[in-house]
């Protein structure tokens, strides 16, 4: 299937781990010019050598930025004032006691979480409407919409990210630009994977998951933890030249956590 990918230019926040690295390996292995983007020189090559390790003929460029302050926006822009599709994926996942939080841990969270979003959205959504192609995303997450004690400020900014993509997407109203938000559930990334076998030890990780899942994820109709390839893949279809009905919609890949008919 051709996602008509060829010649774009994605810019995909956070991508030297995790859920963010495969939505880049997903893009690039569509054809796709892929920004690999980290807070140090350092984790971005490391990240674009382990691209191009599995992918020698991707076409990648470099951008060390810490989009989580005004800062690392301004020299994003600077250092690449078009793309044609915007992932953010930004975002800090933290338990937290909610009555020991202070105004700067909220205020912390709220600028890597949101206001990076916004920052480059702000920049990047009005060329792709003069343009009348283009495609910004949001990463938020099955937490925005079952808020858990210990990760308040986490859950809040990921259901603030669905209103702000919701209002983002009525300004390309009658446009080929689409603006949506992705929620992923539990995720098997590596810090999932290391808190697995913490609390279970003893058992091998295909047992230690089942367990794990059973126990602190019941709702989970699949019983497993996602795949991040399965989120990367989804996004990117999204972004995709086949989706340009897909606007101003959350989309879950949560494995059936969320009970909901719809």
């Amino acid at each position: 299937m051709d996602l008509k990918l060829q010649n774009k230019t994605v810019l995909v926040t956070a991508s030297t781990g995790g859920i963010g690295l495969e939505i880049a390996r997903s893009f690039a292995r569509e054809g796709a010019t892929v920004i690999i983007n980290g807070r140090t020189e350092d984790s971005v090559a490391q990240a674009t050598a382990q691209l191009r390790a599995d992918l020698p003929e991707a076409k990648l460029l470099p951008l060390a930025a810490d989009n989580g302050t005004a800062e690392g926006g301004a020299r994003t822009i600077a250092e690449y004032p078009d793309v044609d599709i915007l992932v953010n994926n930004l975002g800090i996942y933290e338990n937290h006691d909610v009555f020991t939080l202070t105004d700067e841990d909220w205020q912390r969270i709220f600028d890597v979480n949101i206001q990076s979003g916004v920052r480059l959205s702000r920049h990047y959504l009005p060329g792709m409407i003069a343009r009348n192609t283009g495609r910004v995303l949001f990463i938020s997450s099955e937490a925005a919409l079952t808020a858990a004690a210990d990760m308040a400020p986490y859950s809040a900014t990921k259901l603030m990210q669905l209103s702000i993509s919701r209002s983002l997407a009525e300004r390309t109203h009658g446009t080929n630009v689409t603006v949506n938000s992705l929620l992923p559930g539990s995720t098997l990334t590596p810090g999932v994977q290391e808190l697995v076998k913490k609390v279970f030890p003893d058992d091998e990780f295909a047992v230690g998951e089942r367990r794990f899942m059973a126990e602190n994820r019941p709702t989970s109709i699949i019983g497993r933890l996602i795949r991040p390839q399965e989120i990367a893949d989804f996004a990117v279809f999204i972004c995709s030249g086949l989706a340009g009905a897909i606007n101003g919609a959350a989309l879950r890949v949560d494995g059936g956590i969320y009970r909901s008919a719809v």
